[in-house]
């Protein structure tokens, strides 16, 4: 039965990526303030047994540009909600954050009880041309300080791509961070995050990086490809 549990699930969300996928695309884009920490809807009594997804990263986590409830983070709340997981997501995203930034204030995002950690950051260290091994080293340290804290929290590291400006070595080396650490970790890895919306004008907004609310449905998707079966897998066990 667990089996055809799984089935039914993932079928229903298929159904409901296109629903998704068929919204308005015409609507403007709210702008909030840049540098505004947002985070879904706040835990209810009745949603305190929940396990606990964090989403940390930069602006593309924040959704900036956008309504928080456009951002991936809320639309992944939407397909969970729609499979009945007992699991809430917090939008914890930070505009301009690079992997110092986020190490910095990791412990105080941590005081809560995390199930999955969801790991993107990197992105503004590339654009910026900080050097590779204190990208790495920071990455790796925030991934250590989440195991120490929640030893059992399962962790998804979002995979990242730069444009070229900085030279073939070190765009190709950034991009190998990635994959590197995922596999030393054990950790999962989504291994591009901005998969088939990078680069495609009309996904983006006009600065041609941040997402419109149409391109952060399909970073949710990219998400979800590695957060369902995650889920899935623990709630059938």
């Amino acid at each position: 039965m667990k089996s055809v549990w799984k089935v039914l699930k993932f079928s229903y969300f298929l159904w409901l990526l296109f629903v998704l996928g068929c919204g308005d695309s015409t609507s403007k884009d709210k702008t909030p303030p840049a540098e505004a920490e947002t985070s879904v809807d706040e835990p209810s009594d009745s949603t305190a047994e929940k396990g606990t997804i964090l989403c940390f990263g930069d602006s593309l986590t924040a959704g900036m540009g956008l309504d928080p409830d456009d951002a991936y983070p809320a639309v992944l709340q939407q397909i969970i909600d729609s499979l009945s997981l007992n699991y809430s997501v917090v939008n914890a995203g930070l505009s301009g954050e690079t992997t110092a930034s986020g190490r910095n204030r990791l412990n105080w995002v941590l005081n809560q009880k995390t199930d999955v950690f969801i790991l993107e950051l990197g992105a503004n260290d590339g654009l910026r041309g900080i050097n590779l091994s204190e990208t790495r080293k920071n990455l790796q340290e925030i991934i250590n300080m989440v195991r120490k804290k929640n030893p059992d929290s399962r962790i998804i590291l979002a995979g990242m791509q730069i444009p070229p400006n900085m030279g073939s070595v070190y765009t190709s080396e950034f991009q190998g961070i990635f994959p590197d650490l995922a596999k030393e970790n054990d950790a999962h890895l989504i291994p591009f995050l901005l998969k088939d919306v990078g680069g495609v004008p009309e996904l983006n907004q006009a600065d041609g990086i941040h997402p419109t609310k149409e391109g952060h449905k399909i970073l949710a998707r990219n998400v979800w490809e590695v957060l369902g079966p995650v889920l899935l897998s623990s709630d059938n066990q």
